[in-house]
């Protein structure tokens, strides 16, 4: 039986899983990644640590298994951005982080220059996103700008360390988030770079998402000649995953943060306000396929803040029975803004906030409006998504670590008036993105053959009156702009 090994180089940590041909997952292993805030609104990482986490990870499951590797494939957060030198190999201090907000003044800088960021990327002005990062780099940082520098995401450092520095490469889904790259015309852009400073030559190569990005080197007990197959960014390596290969097929990841994205076929959208628009995949010498995305900064780091912040919970998974604990939450609104909000406000200035506190608040009453949270920002982007498509979703395919909570997915469910469907695999990044590389060597031979073995856990269905949407609407208007007053 064939075996691919994705990788999963997330915010908080990174994994490597064996996928095997009949989409069973098999052999795992997790590292954390430290994060570092030097200062407010700056989050880091050390791109050293991040690919030494996944080395020692992939060499953990190749140990394990004893079926040949066929392929390799690499998902990533997306628009966290390293610098670093070709001959030694050394990055150019820390990552930035995708959460990473200090370039929120650039964007408004350039606010005279939406019009192009919007037509020619299907991005928004916001610090989120890579190029202004990249910006910042050259201009903060004692980088020489020579023949010898690469600065690109995740991705493709992974892929340059596992080939020896022989392959820089990225694919279209990671290429579209960094503000520099035009979906249209699927290349670099020369005016935005111009803009932004930015030499083409310092960014990677773009393949498609299924196909050749280079082969492994030896190290240690991770073989050579490996092929690197399949590369996307997250959120689109998990609505991969969850088979949404059908305009309209519609997914939500809760993780660190959330995101919605909805297949919009193999046309390229105008913008959407509030959405951006972004390349889902491409499959060889195929169009690219496109995806309307609701980017939700804060879900699932607002549970964590209430376990290490505030000390509310002992553990993530305790929340859900000290929700349940109460039958509401006692007019309590929670708006998780630390970061600024996403889609659809786009507000890089709001902070985050908590409304209608009385003597009778407990911490059962918080934790339940963080899950309403969570449901009410996902409300906010289905419902603008639907208005800008002009397409009813269905139904909603959902996965993450927060996709756990049968509670918070049913309150969705009421919230959307459309059945929520949790699959019995949970891990979608990482099946979305074992099945790209696998397609690219044959391991699988079609989509249809993944629409097959995407099996479902549970259906959610609608069965009670919504409420509180009005009060949270409020709540979010009266946190906007707040850093900025």
């Amino acid at each position: 039986m064939s075996v691919v090994i994705a990788i999963d180089a997330g915010t908080t940590g990174v994994r490597s899983r064996a996928v095997y041909s009949d989409g069973t997952l098999a052999t795992a292993s997790y590292r954390e990644v430290t994060q570092y805030f030097p200062q407010p609104g700056w989050v880091e990482h050390d791109a050293t640590e991040i690919w030494q986490a996944v080395l020692a990870t992939l060499q953990d499951v190749v140990v394990q298994i004893d079926e040949t590797i066929t392929a390799i494939g690499i998902t990533n957060q997306r628009e966290t951005v390293v610098a670093w030198n070709k001959q030694t190999g050394l990055p150019y201090g820390h990552a930035i982080v995708w959460q990473d907000r200090r370039t929120s003044d650039r964007c408004l800088e350039l606010a005279e220059y939406l019009p192009l960021v919007r037509k020619q990327t299907g991005l928004v002005l916001d610090p989120y996103f890579s190029g202004t990062k990249i910006e910042w780099l050259l201009t903060n940082r004692d980088i020489p700008q020579d023949d010898d520098l690469c600065i690109a995401t995740i991705d493709s450092w992974l892929i340059w360390n596992l080939t020896g520095g022989k392959s820089f490469v990225t694919d279209p889904s990671n290429a579209s988030r960094t503000m520099l790259f035009d979906i249209n015309q699927m290349q670099w852009s020369q005016e935005l770079c111009q803009i932004l400073n930015v030499p083409k030559t310092i960014l990677p190569e773009v393949r498609a998402s299924s196909g050749r990005f280079g082969a492994t080197i030896k190290h240690g007990s991770l073989p050579a000649g490996i092929a690197i197959s399949g590369v996307a960014g997250d959120q689109q390596a998990a609505l991969f995953g969850q088979a949404c290969f059908a305009p309209g097929n519609t997914k939500n990841t809760y993780g660190t943060g959330s995101f919605v994205l909805m297949n919009v076929g193999t046309t390229c959208p105008s913008p959407k306000d509030g959405l951006l628009t972004t390349v889902a995949w491409q499959l060889g010498s195929q169009k690219p396929v496109y995806a309307l995305e609701g980017a939700i900064f804060v879900t699932g780091a607002a549970i964590q803040w209430l376990r290490d912040g505030l000390n509310i919970i002992d553990r993530a998974s305790d929340i859900g029975p000290l929700a349940q604990s109460v039958s509401d939450s006692g007019g309590i609104v929670v708006v998780p803004a630390f970061t600024g909000l996403g889609s659809p406000w786009w507000d890089t200035y709001e902070r985050g906030s908590i409304f209608g506190i009385t003597r009778g608040t407990s911490r059962a009453h918080i934790a339940r409006a963080t899950i309403e949270s969570i449901v009410y920002q996902t409300r906010d982007v289905v419902e603008s998504m639907t208005s800008a498509s002009g397409v009813t979703i269905s139904d909603l395919r959902v996965d993450g670590g927060a996709a756990v909570m049968d509670f918070m997915l049913q309150l969705q469910a009421d919230h959307l008036a459309v059945d929520v469907l949790r699959p019995k695999e949970l891990e979608t990044t990482v099946m979305g993105v074992a099945y790209l590389a696998g397609l690219a060597q044959g391991v699988w031979d079609s989509t249809e053959d993944i629409s097959k073995a995407w099996q479902l856990d549970v259906t959610f269905s609608p069965k009670n009156d919504p409420v509180g949407y009005e009060t949270w609407q409020s709540a979010v208007k009266r946190s906007m702009n707040w850093s900025h007053v």
